[in-house]
């Protein structure tokens, strides 16, 4: 049965704000994520009864707090679904601090002909006014459209694909954007408008499973830290990474926010130069919220090739797993 045919969708919970519970409707800050059960999230929207959902939770945790053992459930998860013939996409709950890596985890490792729709919540299942059971809904929604497909984050109305979405306010109820490239589209009472293309997608049974099966055999990630320029950097935290540099946990890679264009500091970059020849990988990319280091031949390092600095720190992380 193609994807589009299919008509069953999978809701994979993860904990977050939107499972939070707070002691007080009116407290949007002081609640505790990862409280309420994914089963109870679906049952809070009347309008997912008449959709046959496979409700499953992979976690209860708060998204800040994401480790690799749940990154590899929930990869692992994902990919059983995505290979049955019944299931037309995925919904996954999740808290909105680390929901932009595991999207891009999720597209870089499966690169899915099926919607993987994660959705979140700014303010706790418990609050006077909800946000979660509005954007379960329209995640639904989404994963259940035709043309659907590829990782994306649904929230507050809008579509973002996982290569561009990152959080950029820590209150607002619409706390995405997808920079320079915009969301993909957006969700009007139930119905999609979209703006630009899916994410890229592989066909079924066409995809390399290496990468997936590296990340869900790892003991331990790559290390790979993340480091800013600024005014006074000086590269003493560079040089203090590289004084830990014995068994599992030795320092793999480094990736550096600079300023602007990727500019670094001077007396940062000698630090990151040392790092280098010492078979530390180190990137570039930009601490602006907005636009991509732009390559040029001056360059010192190796740039993000447009990613920010968090998934370029991943992307490294993941391609180190090769190594």
């Amino acid at each position: 049965m193609n994807a589009n045919q299919a008509r069953r969708l999978v809701v994979l919970g993860t904990g977050g704000t939107i499972a939070g519970r707070a002691t007080q409707a009116s407290d949007n800050v002081g609640y505790v994520a990862g409280q309420v059960a994914v089963s109870e999230l679906v049952a809070m929207v009347p309008a997912l009864a008449a959709c046959p959902l496979d409700v499953e939770q992979v976690a209860q945790i708060n998204s800040k707090d994401m480790v690799l053992g749940v990154w590899q459930t929930l990869a692992g998860r994902v990919a059983v679904h995505l290979e049955r013939s019944d299931v037309a996409g995925i919904v996954i709950t999740h808290g909105t601090d680390t929901i932009e890596e595991t999207a891009f985890l999720l597209q870089t490792l499966l690169k899915p002909s099926k919607p993987v729709v994660l959705t979140c919540a700014m303010r706790p299942a418990t609050a006077l006014v909800p946000d979660g059971p509005q954007n379960l809904s329209d995640a639904v929604a989404v994963a259940l459209h035709p043309q659907a497909r590829g990782v994306v984050v649904v929230c507050a109305g809008r579509i973002h694909g996982a290569i561009d979405v990152a959080k950029v306010h820590p209150y607002r109820t619409d706390p995405f954007d997808s920079g320079d490239a915009g969301a993909l589209g957006c969700v009007e009472e139930a119905q999609l408008r979209m703006f630009r293309p899916w994410p890229q997608a592989v066909p079924e049974g066409t995809h390399d499973t290496a990468s997936l099966q590296r990340l869900l055999g790892a003991a331990v990630m790559p290390r790979v830290e993340l480091i800013f320029s600024h005014a006074l950097a000086d590269g003493e935290v560079v040089r203090a990474l590289l004084g830990h540099t014995n068994g599992a946990g030795r320092l793999r890679g480094i990736v550096v926010a600079g300023t602007g264009n990727g500019t670094v500091h001077d007396d940062l970059l000698a630090a990151l130069k040392h790092a280098q020849s010492s078979g530390v990988e180190v990137v570039v990319a930009s601490r602006c919220a907005q636009g991509r280091v732009v390559p040029h031949a001056g360059q010192p390092l190796s740039d993000s090739a447009g990613l920010s600095p968090v998934k370029a720190r991943l992307a490294l992380a993941l391609r180190l797993l090769e190594v």
